[in-house]
């Protein structure tokens, strides 16, 4: 399968890696405006490797040398090159968010309809070896009834880009939006529903606060508490910090319902399963690795997992497991955080999704 890589900054570079370990994939284009990031791509690559650069999407598309289509520019282009590619036959994979902005997503979804070609959206968390085991074993009965799940993500700020495009929300849609949507992806995964309801509060306490770009100070918030509520009853809890280098854990991910708990460490990569019934002492740790991996990756191998099921449903024509539904559903929560935390009220996701 010949795959094209549009964006080829520090995102596109990180799927190239994946793709360069994985068997039936050879990459065969790049396009990126910006000459640093395709020369530091193209510097991944074996020695004597040949590879097609373009400045821009549009010209790889008219070069006819790809299947497929990895998107990895800014956050507030997706739309844009989406609407782009999606007359053509090529398979896509967009990377988190789908879009900025609700009627983006809702746009990029009436293109897609009918469809044949995958078009999968790049939330790779649920696919992280001790999380996708978390899942499973949630599914298996583990804990009963899903009653709450707890995502704590305590982290290093937002990486450096190129133009810095990630320090205004306008590009990036929020923070909520633009790091989060894999954590209320995985919420929904685990509950097995769509969200109802948003409550936030956050803020821009420490990061970015001492830069400047033409005399503006990013807005991009660095820590937040969001409950998000499902229609059986279920909770979650995102606990978001971006000044929290001095972690341990720099994910933890909690799912406790009426019979027991699991719990996922990363990155150490441990479980944690008990069962009210057996009490503290009857807890059971293992390190959970999915032998399947080839690249680790910034992930933990999630890229590479994910990018197998990629291309095992572009070969069979399947359904993508990871699609345009859940990237919209992941925006609209992301949203309606943002928008509690701005009116200081809980907010439905009905009505984000009414119109934004």
């Amino acid at each position: 399968m010949r795959y094209g890589i549009v964006g080829a900054g520090m995102m596109g570079q990180e799927h190239l890696r994946n793709l360069l370990a994985l068997e039936g994939a050879v990459v065969t284009a790049l396009a990126d405006p910006h000459e640093r990031s395709r020369t530091d791509a193209l510097g991944w690559l074996p020695p004597g490797t040949e590879v097609a650069t373009f400045a821009d999407h549009h010209a790889l598309v008219a070069a006819d040398v790809c299947d497929a289509v990895v998107i990895a520019t800014p956050n507030h282009t997706h739309h844009d090159v989406l609407l782009d590619l999606l007359p053509t036959d090529l398979h896509l994979l967009v990377e988190k968010p789908l879009c900025t902005t609700v009627p983006d997503c809702r746009r990029v979804l009436d293109a897609a309809e009918g469809r044949e070609a995958v078009v999968w959206v790049g939330l790779e968390y649920r696919y992280m070896p001790p999380v996708a085991r978390l899942v499973r074993e949630v599914r298996a009965g583990a804990v009963g009834r899903v009653r709450m799940v707890h995502l704590r993500e305590h982290r290093f700020p937002f990486l450096p880009k190129v133009g810095d495009w990630n320090r205004f929300s306008r590009n990036t849609g929020g923070t909520l939006v633009e790091k989060c949507c894999h954590f209320f992806d995985l919420m929904a995964h685990i509950v097995g529903e769509r969200p109802e309801r948003v409550m936030a509060s956050g803020a821009q306490d420490v990061n970015h606060l001492d830069e400047r770009y033409d005399g503006e100070v990013p807005d991009i918030l660095d820590n937040a508490y969001v409950i998000v509520e499902f229609p059986g009853g279920a909770r979650g809890l995102l606990d978001l910090c971006m000044f929290a280098e001095g972690s341990a854990h720099q994910e933890e991910v909690v799912v406790v319902g009426d019979v027991g708990k699991v719990e996922a460490f990363l990155p150490d990569s441990t479980l944690r399963t008990g069962r009210r019934a057996d009490g503290r002492d009857g807890v059971r740790t293992e390190t959970v690795h999915d032998p399947l991996v080839r690249h680790e990756g910034f992930h933990h191998g999630s890229s590479y997992l994910e990018h197998l099921d990629f291309l095992a449903a572009m070969r069979s024509g399947s359904r993508p497991t990871v699609g345009l539904d859940d990237g919209l559903w992941s925006v609209a929560a992301g949203v309606a955080a943002h928008r509690s935390i701005d009116e200081g009220r809980p907010v439905a996701l009905a009505e984000v999704l009414g119109g934004d």
